[in-house]
């Protein structure tokens, strides 16, 4: 059964190695060889990732004579963005209701404060 392609998208960015390619290819162009340097992982294991990022639509393999230059393709990252800012009003909303509670409570920490630095209030009852 095939996923449906932002699920394949999810999950090829759920690996840190594989953003961290992405991170670079969004600089230019590399070959496997310059993907690899960075990562203690031998050339068929920086391969096995190329592939699921291949298979997801997040970077394309050009040919230059013998080598083969991986470049980003960040039409999935479009798609990705665009179900993310689905949800934006809705954290932005819960974001302003923290906003508020928070400052009703400093409000109210300052109203106790004031209380208690012995104005008029006679305590001998």
């Amino acid at each position: 059964m095939s996923q449906d392609p932002l699920s394949t998208t999810f999950a090829a960015l759920a690996d840190p190695t594989r953003r961290a390619i992405l991170a670079r290819l969004a600089v230019g162009e590399a070959t496997v060889t310059e993907l690899a340097a960075p990562f203690d992982m031998s050339l068929p294991g920086i391969s096995k990732h190329l592939r699921v990022l291949q298979r997801a639509g997040l970077i394309e393999q050009g040919r230059q004579a013998q080598w083969r230059p991986c470049r980003l393709a960040p039409e999935p990252l479009r798609d990705v963005a665009g179900w993310v800012e689905q949800y934006r009003r809705h954290w932005e909303e819960s974001f302003e209701r923290l906003s508020d509670y928070l400052r009703d409570l400093q409000g109210t920490e300052k109203k106790e404060q004031g209380d208690d630095d012995g104005g008029d209030t006679d305590r001998s009852g």
